[in-house]
């Protein structure tokens, strides 16, 4: 399950714009199954500063621990207070429920140099 209207990393977040320069992310489907059943998230707070390629949070697993990294540099303005409770919402809506952060954009072109669907399905089939 790869949305088209998303854009996408080749570490497996997934963005979503959703007004003006806010983008909204989460983990892809693929990352979740490959994570299993997830237990616990760390985000960052509202208000941190998030820079492209950095380590912001975790998800813990049953298999393991991940980074989340920031897809985009940005400052935070949302985070999923749910997941604080419920971290399976990743694994039943991850591009829903299971979304992590709202980061308002830097610079919104940047999002032109993510993955598409397209790219992000043949990541996914080679790996």
């Amino acid at each position: 399950m790869i949305p088209d209207d998303l854009r996408y990393t080749n570490e497996h977040e997934w963005i979503r714009a959703t007004s003006g320069s806010t983008v909204r992310i989460g983990i892809t489907d693929y990352a979740q199954d490959s994570l299993g059943d997830i237990v616990f998230v760390q985000l960052p707070e509202v208000g941190n500063t998030i820079t492209a390629g950095e380590a912001v949070g975790e998800v813990e697993s049953t298999k393991s621990v991940s980074d989340v990294y920031a897809p985009v540099t940005g400052t935070v303005t949302a985070r999923n207070e749910a997941l604080d409770d419920q971290p399976e919402l990743i694994n039943g809506e991850p591009y829903g429920g299971g979304w992590m952060l709202e980061i308002e954009v830097d610079d919104p072109t940047v999002l032109d140099s993510l993955l598409s669907a397209d790219e992000y399905r043949e990541l996914t089939e080679k790996e």
